[in-house]
């Protein structure tokens, strides 16, 4: 390929060689040469070269244009992370200022129950007077003047409490709380969709000033209403029911306790907390504590939770309020192991298809194939059976969406788990047709995600992931033409290279004869599990199944924005006592 100097220069020097004057037919003749042909060969070169400079230049242009894009996608993706840090950080440094304050009440509160505590506290002050001419001694009439001398002296009045201890409840106080408990111990049911008892304890408890005493048993005596309750623990209903109430109750505390310890920290402290969660809800609303939380009773209702004023919170209610969310992660935990003790036997029954129907399908009878499929169904219809009757459950009693989601959420990374495992662990399950059988009842569990709603299946369905992946490996054709990448990239990303090399060795295709990938792929995976080896990843095969809270008081009170209680209607029987008027919804 000439260049474009060349090309220039070859044209340059046939321009000198054509003589400077022609005109007609000898100028014809002149062009018709052998050096015109070489002239239009170079042009052609030229036009050639111009051509891919210019897609040289195209190509060049495109993939800048691309590499802009790229850049502008990674630096909005990195402004929209580094706002979510941001956010994160905030939020944490909001707990982590509540929580020392919570922790400064509380450690004040033992230091106080504590033994040395009391002693302290009961000691004579000290006082150290230096010496004056005043109080100096004076020899021999003369004044004898020590200013570098101290003298202790024990004062001789005891020191006042600077804390006056709280008065006890009168009788008429007492008689409140006997019906409240014997109110709430009973089902209130709900109003509005609202938890009545939740909705009257809360109440209660902010119009009784209980958050600011320092000495009540009506947080104990709430704690074990509940827990008495939950005792029986099979009883799904209760539980359920408690789950709304306590969940309920939690939130409300949340956004209106404010650890009393915050008032004494450092001033840049405080300038941290003014701009925490409580500190911005607090902020211009300050009165007297008189007045401070006690929005109902000026003739304006208690609404939503923007509304709820802060309190100072005592050690009693800091205590009552971890309690509280002790109960409640007891409460949903026992309601996910309940239902994953009510399917697990059903699990070991839908792993492996029954031989029974299997050899029914085979002998090809239209009617048998049919009552042959409804038996290889029946299982995982039991196990939708199952779900369907806990998430009515906790529909019926209200339990929030937040909370349901994380139980089915947990309950579908369980089934991957056991049926997962019980496929890497028994040769028996790895064949195609039991690929075929377990397929088709993810598909009704597909179905129930489907019917139940993203409000109360959330990702359900996503924690299934490893299952499927394995399920869709065994039921794939050709398998010996799939290599290694389109297997770890395309087909199964999700699992590790032992299991897929567990799946590819058990494999056997007892349907149509096929054969598993072929040895270069087994090959290579020995080779990749070797490196792993080396780099000391862990070599196991198996999932674990996490039985851990899924969530924080902090997630719940972000996912339930709105909780409007002021509408909430009393119970009936304290409707009518006069001690409980405070609870009646207000008109206008």
């Amino acid at each position: 390929m000439f260049t474009r100097e060349f090309i220039v220069f070859q044209i340059w020097r046939f321009s000198m060689k054509l003589p400077t004057c022609i005109s007609g037919m000898s100028w014809l003749v002149a062009i018709i040469t052998p050096n015109s042909v070489l002239l239009i060969t170079l042009l052609q070169a030229l036009l050639l070269s111009e051509r891919q400079s210019a897609e040289e230049a195209r190509k060049a242009c495109m993939d800048a244009e691309v590499r802009n894009t790229e850049l502008v996608k990674k630096l909005e993706d990195t402004e929209e992370k580094v706002g979510q840090l941001q956010e994160s950080m905030q939020r944490l440094e909001e707990k982590l200022c509540n929580s020392e304050s919570e922790n400064q009440v509380i450690r004040q509160q033992a230091l106080a129950m504590s033994p040395t505590g009391k002693s302290l506290s009961a000691r004579p002050k000290t006082l150290v007077i230096q010496r004056t001419p005043e109080n100096g001694n004076v020899q021999n009439g003369e004044m004898k003047v020590t200013p570098d001398v101290t003298l202790a002296v024990t004062s001789a009045r005891e020191p006042e409490s600077e804390e006056k201890p709280q008065k006890s409840l009168n009788e008429k106080q007492q008689e409140n709380q006997d019906l409240l408990i014997k109110c709430v111990s009973q089902n209130l049911g709900f109003s509005r969709s609202k938890p009545v008892a939740a909705s009257v304890i809360y109440k209660c408890l902010l119009h009784w000033r209980s958050f600011e005493v320092e000495r009540t048993t009506v947080f104990d005596r709430i704690i074990q209403t509940i827990a008495s309750a939950i005792e029986v623990q099979d009883n799904n209903d209760v539980l359920a029911y408690w789950l709304s109430n306590s969940s309920t109750l939690l939130l409300l505390l949340q956004h209106t306790l404010k650890a009393s310890g915050a008032a004494s920290l450092t001033p840049q402290r405080r300038r941290t907390t003014s701009a925490s969660l409580f500190g911005r809800m607090s902020q211009g609303l300050r009165a007297s504590p008189q007045s401070a939380g006690l929005s109902f009773l000026n003739g304006r209702g208690l609404g939503r939770l923007d509304d709820l004023r802060q309190v100072e919170a005592k050690y009693p209610a800091l205590l009552f309020k971890q309690q509280l969310t002790a109960f409640l992660e007891k409460i949903y935990g026992m309601i996910r192991d309940n239902l994953k003790k009510e399917i697990s036997p059903l699990l070991g029954l839908c792993i492996q298809a029954p031989r029974t129907s299997r050899a029914s399908l085979v002998k090809g009878r239209s009617q048998a194939n049919a009552v042959a499929q409804q038996a290889l169904i029946a299982h995982w219809q039991s196990i939708v059976k199952s779900l369907n009757s806990y998430l009515k459950t906790m529909k019926v009693n209200y339990v929030p969406p937040f909370l349901v989601r994380k139980v089915f959420t947990q309950i579908f990374s369980f089934i991957n788990v056991q049926l997962f495992n019980s496929l890497l662990l028994r040769r028996e399950c790895c064949s195609f047709s039991n690929g075929e059988y377990v397929k088709a009842g993810l598909a009704e569990l597909e179905q129930w995600c489907y019917d139940a709603t993203e409000e109360y299946a959330g990702s359900a369905w996503d924690e299934l992931k490893h299952i499927r992946q394995a399920v869709g490996f065994l039921v794939i054709n050709q398998k010996p033409k799939k290599t290694l990448n389109e297997i770890t990239k395309e087909l199964c990303p999700v699992l590790s290279i032992q299991q897929l090399y567990r799946i590819s060795t058990m494999y056997w295709d007892d349907k149509y004869g096929t054969h598993s990938v072929s040895s270069e792929v087994i090959s290579s995976m020995r080779v990749l599990m070797t490196e792993d080896s080396n780099n000391a990843v862990s070599s196991s095969f198996l999932l674990d199944d996490d039985s851990s809270i899924p969530f924080t008081v902090d997630d719940i009170s972000k996912s339930l924005q709105q909780v409007d209680i002021a509408d909430v209607e009393p119970p009936a029987v304290i409707r009518e006592n006069s001690g409980f008027g405070f609870l009646l919804p207000r008109t206008e």
